[in-house]
């Protein structure tokens, strides 16, 4: 059987709030910051982007391929983009990740502002020249693109379409291609009548919709961002944006975290908009999200942490706290577990139980939140006090546990003795602040927003992979 913890030392040390927890090696440390960041964003024990990027630069000194892999792999599967374009500008300019950063690119560049975005990086943080490197990876992406795709992400900013141009200068694949960059460098690129303009010219009215609509002219994202927009304007052919967004293949395709679906759902239930139709549809949506996760079969105590220090929002553009983030994980767990036992914490211990046969956004939003401080151990007391059996236990907190006087992992080992010896605990990080709760064997530490990181319990369970083996081979073998 795998261990999934290297930290088996079980080091004890301080946490941000002053408490006993266990420290992380430098790997484990960093998948967890980079999952859950949006980078120089703060948060409730402040900004940690500093702390994050001096692990960075020893991580390539020591290991450049698995930054490379994990800036890949943040982006890819965790959809993450600003933390990637670090990741990328980091190893650009270092000796050791230079030699991975050409490919890694072409891989971290899912769009056209994916390129704009790490040259800017790198540009404000160690100013010209720019890395052959990353010139090479940036001309390789940029072949990849249509003039369409160009014209979307050609706007007035610091770094723009055609300074990279002139940086890197792509080899066009064909005659026409070449004119397109040609077209670009004069900004002549064929003009782009998108949905946004479409509304800042006709209105935001039941026509302009009816016929952005028609002519499949929105993208997933866009359809979802301005459904409140859309009900409000009450277009005749509403019930094709229904089927649009509920579309299993689009919904696959779209690579949404599940948030998103949470946001827009709450949105129009704050306004008290739409038919139960539009509530169906975001539930459906988010559930095709998860279809393929594999069920957790037995008995599983799934507890999320609603204290005070879950209480800030995911970034400086989000109104959605890591709290909230919490709760809809636990109905995102719930949903593909077998059997559950379903609690919050802060100071106190609260049952929550929910349905697994409840819509997952609904779910989510019958679960209290509380604040107040934070104690890690009481999902696992009160099973102990209880004798109750589980086969694991999901934590979903942001470690910082800042009530008690006991290790979280001094009550498994109790759990263990008297209970279950088999018990596995799978701790989700959602703030990557650099310490952990449980240490030593069927311990599972885990990290991000989305429902991918929940594939990775079946996987530790069977012995097959955990979340750090995936990004230790997920491209550059």
């Amino acid at each position: 059987m795998s261990k999934f913890n290297s930290n088996k030392s079980g080091t004890l040390k301080m946490n941000r709030s002053g408490h006993l927890a266990y420290s992380m090696d430098i790997k484990d440390r960093l998948i967890m910051a980079i999952l859950t960041s949006f980078f120089n964003e703060s948060k409730f024990y402040g900004d940690n982007s500093e702390e994050i990027l001096e692990d960075i630069r020893k991580m390539i000194k020591k290991d450049a391929k698995f930054v490379a892999n994990l800036a890949i792999y943040a982006r890819k599967e965790m959809y993450l983009r600003s933390i990637s374009h670090v990741l990328i500008g980091e190893l650009a300019q270092s000796e050791e990740g230079k030699q991975y950063v050409r490919r890694a690119i072409t891989e971290v560049v899912q769009r056209v502002d994916d390129m704009t975005e790490i040259v800017s990086y790198t540009l404000s943080n160690y100013g010209k020249p720019i890395p052959n490197s990353m010139k090479k990876g940036i001309a390789d992406a940029f072949i990849t693109f249509d003039e369409y795709s160009l014209a979307k992400y050609n706007r007035k900013k610091d770094v723009r379409l055609k300074d990279l141009l002139c940086l890197t200068h792509p080899k066009a694949k064909t005659e026409e291609q070449n004119h397109m960059f040609k077209r670009v460098l004069e900004d002549k690129l064929k003009t782009l009548v998108t949905w946004e303009v479409e509304l800042s010219t006709k209105g935001n009215n039941k026509e302009t919709w009816e016929e952005l609509i028609a002519e499949k002219r929105l993208g997933y994202m866009a359809a979802l961002r301005n459904l409140r927009n859309i009900i409000k304007a009450q277009p005749n052919n509403l019930e094709d944006i229904y089927n649009f967004l509920s579309d299993e293949n689009r919904v696959r395709k779209s690579k949404q975290l599940p948030f998103r679906y949470y946001s827009a759902y709450n949105v129009l239930r704050n306004e008290g908009l739409g038919t139960s139709k539009v509530y169906d549809t975001l539930e459906k949506a988010i559930e095709y999200s998860t279809k393929n996760i594999e069920t957790l079969k037995g008995k599983t105590m799934i507890s999320a942490d609603v204290s005070g220090s879950m209480s800030c929002c995911m970034s400086g553009k989000s109104d959605i706290s890591c709290a909230e983030i919490a709760v809809l994980m636990m109905a995102i767990a719930n949903h593909i577990c077998e059997e559950t036992i379903t609690t919050t914490f802060d100071t106190h211990l609260y049952s929550n139980p929910i349905s697994t046969r409840n819509g997952i956004i609904a779910n989510a939003n019958s679960i209290p939140i509380n604040g107040g401080g934070t104690n890690i151990t009481l999902p696992i007391r009160y099973l102990l006090d209880n004798n109750i059996f589980v086969d694991r236990i999901i934590i979903l907190s942001d470690n910082e546990i800042n009530s008690g006087y006991n290790t979280c992992q001094y009550y498994v080992e109790q759990y263990k003795k008297k209970v279950n010896p088999d018990v596995w605990i799978h701790a989700i990080d959602l703030q990557g602040y650099g310490t952990q709760q449980f240490h030593g064997e069927k311990v599972n530490i885990i990290a991000g927003w989305n429902e991918k990181v929940l594939e990775f319990i079946h996987k530790a369970e069977k012995g097959t992979e955990s979340l750090k083996e995936k990004i230790e081979k997920y491209h550059f073998e």
